[in-house]
């Protein structure tokens, strides 16, 4: 197999993965909260379930990348996909013994998959050449948008098989997670090149992190993520509160999921053409025009809307963060930046969609979205001096030898 060949077929491998990532997280986000409702007597406890699908990438996104340093990215993918079989596993025997912790810790483990599949993009970026690697990245990206329809549908169709209800939802989630481990054994990655030179210079993690590139692309990341995960989630209450039901909130989300993957097919191609740093400032310019949109009425026409501005605003803060990141390190620096960047993205994440219902809870819908305001200008600013790179001697980046 020529190097093309290999290029593609590893990017077609990782497309394919991050289908069935989502598909399993998706379908998981559908359907937990509601079959937590029949196994605990406190509603508020209902929603644990969610929270552990995002707790989970936090605890994993370190380890995994440590993991795939060491014994390569094929090995943590597989690793990662495992982990989707034993959550499946947990969770529909927490479902036929009725055993809400059970349940639970189910979604902890289908949410570690996730901080092992949230490689899936630098690995594409990795397995191709300097001309395809933005691209390559947004293809994988793009993967979700099968996601958008098939995890709804895959909750939709499992829910009513097996002798209990959702029973059969996480039976077949242990399925996808087989189907991953053996799509990922598929893949045939090199590593990167760490020379004598780039082993040298590598930074300790305390100059890494205070670096300016590295502070731009991850916060350009994990404050994107951020609003748009804490935004999401309080939309299908606002609806709620507002009297549209959960078949149209459940289109909103939709649409929404949309708006955050089907960009991808082109975002590489913008990258390529204006830089990563402009790419994500458009990106939240985006997520503010979900804001004025948000809080300009609460009919059906601004929900969606609003959540279709903020799946793309995400989609270019997303991919611009990630595309910046790829060079801010060497070879020898890349398991710890990208685990820096990972643990803040879904450390963020989880914060903020812990803090969505409070939040709306208290102040409301308006200004929920309007305190967001405040996030998105302070990764303006971090981002400012970076639109112009050749007169903004801090955006110089860190080696490339050996990509």
């Amino acid at each position: 197999m020529n190097e093309n060949r290999r290029m593609i077929a590893n990017v077609g491998v990782l497309a394919l993965a991050q289908a069935l990532l989502l598909t399993t997280v998706v379908g998981g986000m559908a359907v937990s909260a509601l079959a937590g409702r029949t196994l605990v007597a406190d509603p508020a406890l209902a929603t644990m379930p969610v929270a552990a699908l995002l707790v989970g990438p936090f605890l994993t996104s370190w380890p995994a990348s440590m993991f795939m340093e060491r014994f390569g990215r094929r090995s943590g993918f597989i690793l990662g996909a495992c982990l989707a079989v034993i959550g499946g596993v947990l969770a529909a025997f927490g479902i036929a013994e009725r055993d809400f912790w059970l349940f639970t810790a189910g979604h902890l483990f289908i949410g570690a998959f996730q901080g092992f599949g949230n490689y899936y993009r630098f690995a594409a970026m990795e397995a191709a050449n300097d001309q395809f690697r933005h691209r390559a990245m947004s293809w994988v990206i793009a993967a979700g948008v099968v996601a958008a329809f098939a995890g709804p549908a895959l909750a939709h169709a499992t829910r009513p098989l097996g002798p209990v209800e959702f029973l059969g939802t996480y039976a077949a989630m242990a399925v996808l997670g087989i189907l991953s481990a053996g799509i990922v054994s598929r893949l045939s990655l090199k590593r990167p090149h760490v020379t004598l030179a780039n082993a040298a210079s590598a930074r300790p993690l305390r100059s890494i992190v205070a670096s300016y590139p590295v502070i731009a692309a991850v916060a350009t990341g994990s404050i994107g993520y951020a609003v748009m995960i804490l935004a999401m989630t309080a939309t299908p209450l606002a609806m709620s509160d507002c009297g549209l039901g959960m078949e149209l909130s459940r289109s909103v989300i939709q649409w929404h999921v949309l708006g955050m993957f089907a960009p991808s097919f082109f975002t590489g191609r913008v990258i390529q053409k204006f830089g990563a740093p402009r790419v994500a400032m458009a990106g939240l310019f985006l997520l503010t025009g979900h804001i004025l949109v948000a809080v300009s009425g609460s009919e059906m026409l601004q929900f969606t809307s609003a959540l279709v501005l903020l799946g793309i605003g995400w989609n270019f803060t997303f991919l611009g963060g990630t595309a910046m990141l790829a060079q801010t390190h060497n070879p020898a620096e890349r398991a710890k930046v990208q685990a820096i960047n990972e643990f803040m993205v879904f450390g963020f994440s989880a914060f903020a969609s812990l803090s969505a219902g409070w939040l709306l809870t208290h102040v409301g819908w308006a200004t929920l979205n309007l305190i967001l305001l405040v996030p998105l200008a302070v990764v303006a600013l971090i981002l400012l001096p970076s639109v112009a790179p050749l007169r903004c001697p801090m955006m110089r980046s860190a080696p490339q030898e050996g990509r």
